[in-house]
């Protein structure tokens, strides 16, 4: 087996500091990608993610779509025989393709992302009619999802207005902690 090690010149020491995962445990068994339920949809499977990290290659993990498909459902972990934390490495490559700018605007799985976490700033819960809006604005088709949305509004499956729950003002300092210690833009 081939082992890579991980450098500082490749940012990818860094990913390991923020991550507290050592992607040179994964030995592509393929577990991870044969688990995961949005693969299909990724243009990078979890398990070559991995491999392209052991091997340097960060600034292309950063801009795939793959690192913003992840559900973070935790499947790729739980059956890694390694205890990898793939969803956890996910995370953090998230946090770092913000940091380093390597999102490109048109990206609408980080739009999506940024929107629900607005949502969870905003508003302490997920405001599902702000989130759809907020989706259909980053796709450019406002009207995509009328069809859809106005009959589970007048049903109420959705409501027109945020929910307001207690404990707002708590969660906002999570998310100004979370800032501080240099984590992810949540909005």
């Amino acid at each position: 087996m081939l082992q890579t090690v991980v450098s500082e010149e490749t940012g990818v020491a860094e990913l390991v500091r923020l991550s507290g995962v050592n992607p040179n445990q994964c030995y592509q068994c393929g577990k991870c990608a044969g688990g995961c339920p949005l693969s299909f949809a990724m243009d990078y499977s979890p398990t070559v993610i991995m491999r392209m990290l052991q091997v340097g290659m960060l600034e292309q993990v950063l801009s795939s779509k793959t690192v913003w498909l992840c559900a973070s459902c935790k499947t790729c972990s739980n059956r890694c025989p390694q205890d990898v934390d793939v969803a956890g490495l996910m995370d953090a490559l998230r946090i770092m393709a913000w940091r380093k700018g390597s999102v490109d605007r048109d990206n609408r799985q980080a739009a999506f992302h940024r929107a629900f976490l607005h949502s969870i700033k905003s508003h302490g819960r997920l405001y599902e009619l702000g989130l759809a809006l907020a989706g259909s604005a980053a796709s450019g088709r406002m009207t995509k999802d009328l069809d859809v949305g106005l009959p589970m509004l007048r049903k109420g499956k959705i409501k027109l207005l945020p929910p307001r729950i207690k404990g707002r003002r708590q969660i906002k300092r999570i998310f100004a902690l979370t800032m501080e210690s240099g984590g992810e833009q949540g909005e």
